[in-house]
């Protein structure tokens, strides 16, 4: 077996060289990658404009090279296909609109498309704002202004790195208090100098779900978040969060709230932030695991339990960080770094069956570092992330060694990368290639 993954990472290699190779060559011939972007002018200084941006991304991973049991494969999945549009016809005002799906495989696809989750692209932002000045705009909606870090607020356009960092720690409360790490809610945004913000207050995702077994796991004495999905509107309903961010060096735009991974060098960055995440009376913890909840329970009667038996927990997380990118040499040195404290309430763990999240009170360390060479068409990185949750015995961490070969800058760019995450909980280890190109227009 250990043969046989050398193999598949020889090919893997191979083929990544050989796509290079290819693109090198026509590079020569100069090829023509530019274009206009797809706007429809409304004014004839251009002034007043939709933008219209669709973006692909098709990933090819193979199977977890950490278990010997499993056989060789290498899966294909769309790990995004997007639409987004905006329109700016008056400095005062814009709106955007935002659809999509993500991370469709064989595993998920359906027949005829129709049933299911998995092929269907969904609203995932949808906010209009107001500017009242430059240092105050107001907007609402399904939106993604988001506390409490760059992480959490990244573009998936240009990330520096394959894509976010695994698991989601930056899109904490990702299907937890949003949909897909977006709140509905009213948010403020404005610069000042060489100073910016966003601030948010939001509505916590209300799925309405019933006793189950969420009050299993309270009745084994675990925190249970979100508490607004038990408590509907009494409880645990207002999520506030904010960043905060001093710009040292070149300002970065906040027309849209997607941060930047990487400007390949067309900047010199060194920006310093700090953000929070409050949602109070946000979880939900049993007061005496001898007396536990009835879970039959739904309705007013759960309601009753709950407040007789359990008391909320409130809900705050914080996070500084620093972003740094400038040309260094005939190059372009990227580097980032933050530290993430999280508290959901005493003990509280939460891990999906993918692991794509893997949520606890505690805190989280990530950082990355690439270097775009000379000739700016490749860039080698590294990234590293570390969890230590109250709820773990042993702390978690994930590593990625990748490559980035940029066609056409990110408009077309192929990554390869090298994945691997050591859980806290679980004795299976996860590494894996994975391989990814991706086009946006």
């Amino acid at each position: 077996m250990k043969r046989l993954q050398l193999f598949v990472f020889t090919l893997f290699l191979i083929g990544f060289g050989s796509m290079s190779s290819v693109y090198a060559q026509e590079e020569k011939k100069e090829i023509d990658h530019s274009y206009k972007p797809m706007t429809l002018k409304m004014s004839e200084d251009g002034s007043k404009y939709i933008r219209f941006i669709t973006w692909h991304q098709f990933w090819l991973t193979s199977q977890n090279l950490s278990d010997d049991n499993a056989d060789f494969k290498i899966s294909p999945s769309i790990r995004r296909s997007r639409l987004l549009w905006f329109a700016q016809v008056s400095p005062k005002f814009m709106i955007l609109m935002h659809i999509g799906l993500n991370s469709l495989n064989s595993s998920n696809m359906t027949p005829t498309g129709v049933q299911g989750n998995g092929p269907q692209m969904f609203l995932h932002d949808a906010w209009g704002e107001y500017k009242l000045n430059d240092a105050l705009y107001v907007g609402g909606g399904l939106h993604y202004w988001k506390g409490m870090n760059r992480l959490a607020n990244s573009s998936t356009l240009n990330f520096m790195t394959l894509d976010a960092t695994t698991p989601f720690v930056g899109w904490h409360s990702l299907g937890q208090t949003d949909q897909f790490a977006r709140h509905m809610g009213v948010y403020f945004k404005g610069q000042a100098g060489k100073f910016d913000y966003r601030l948010a207050f939001n509505d916590a995702l209300r799925p309405n779900l019933q006793a189950g077994n969420g009050i299993a796991a309270l009745n084994g004495g675990n925190t249970l978040y979100n508490a607004n999905n038990l408590y509907g509107d009494t409880k645990g309903g207002l999520v506030m969060e904010g960043y905060f961010r001093y710009q040292l060096w070149d300002k970065e735009s906040t027309k849209l709230p997607f941060a930047v991974g990487t400007y390949l060098g067309a900047k010199k960055i060194f920006n310093l932030g700090v953000g929070f995440f409050a949602q109070p009376n946000g979880s939900i913890r049993l007061n005496n695991t001898s007396s536990p909840v009835d879970e039959t329970l739904s309705g007013t009667a759960l309601y009753d339990a709950l407040d007789s038996q359990a008391s909320t927990e409130s809900v705050s997380h914080f996070a500084v960080d620093a972003f740094y990118e400038a040309p260094a040499g005939e190059g372009a040195l990227n580097a980032y770094a933050t530290f993430m404290s999280f508290n959901y309430g005493e003990n509280f763990t939460y891990q999906n069956g993918s692991g794509s999240l893997d949520l606890g009170t505690g805190s989280v360390l990530y950082g990355h570092v690439g270097y775009l060479l000379p000739g700016k068409k490749v860039m080698p990185y590294v990234a590293f992330q570390n969890r230590s949750y109250d709820g773990y015995d042993d702390n978690g961490s994930t590593f990625d060694l990748g490559l980035n070969y940029y066609v056409n800058g990110h408009f077309a760019k192929i990554t390869l990368e090298y994945h691997s995450v050591k859980w806290g909980n679980r004795e299976q280890d996860l590494s894996q290639l994975r391989l990814q190109s991706m086009i946006f227009l």
